[in-house]
């Protein structure tokens, strides 16, 4: 199932990349999922970074056939690769979301853009889910809870935004 979203955010992509690498705003993206527990890893610099969280979640949003699959707790991980800016502060990562213990992932590519005074943030992913039978059914339950965590992101980066 393709996921896709754009935000818009009313600070350049060379500001909105410095928020995505910071340690506070991913603490604060990761409670804002609804995490019960979460870690996150941060490495490289301006050019280049890797952005890893790994949140522990609840199920309560998922539907009863796939709580049953899962239990009550799911532990996601979250894997942003980003490459160093274009001449017009422009840039990609490579995503990747991975469910330990579930056959679901997301994988596809985020991207910064200049928009007029402000940024573009872009997610095209692909969401799958590999079991026989009820895969589509599975990625169709997964699907809203993806865009949720990707809309409180949005909205926990213009809250941070607005308080600079």
């Amino acid at each position: 199932m393709r996921i896709t979203e754009t935000d818009e955010y009313p600070c350049t992509p060379a500001e909105l990349f410095a928020l995505l690498r910071d340690e506070g705003f991913q603490q604060a993206k990761c409670e804002a999922t609804g995490a019960l527990s979460h870690t996150v890893s941060i490495s490289g610099g301006e050019d280049a970074a890797v952005i890893e969280t790994e949140r522990t979640l609840p199920t309560d949003r998922l539907p009863d056939f796939a709580k049953s699959m899962v239990g009550d707790t799911l532990k996601v991980r979250e894997r942003q690769e980003w490459g160093a800016a274009a001449a017009d502060g422009s840039r990609t990562a490579r995503l990747s979301i991975d469910i330990q213990g579930v056959p679901v992932t997301l994988s596809g590519t985020r991207s910064l853009a200049p928009a007029g005074a402000g940024a573009l943030e872009t997610t095209e992913a692909d969401l799958r889910a590999s079991v026989p039978l009820f895969g589509s059914r599975i990625e169709k339950a997964a699907a809203p809870v993806v865009e949720a965590a990707l809309d409180a992101e949005h909205r926990v980066a213009l809250e941070w935004l607005a308080r600079r």
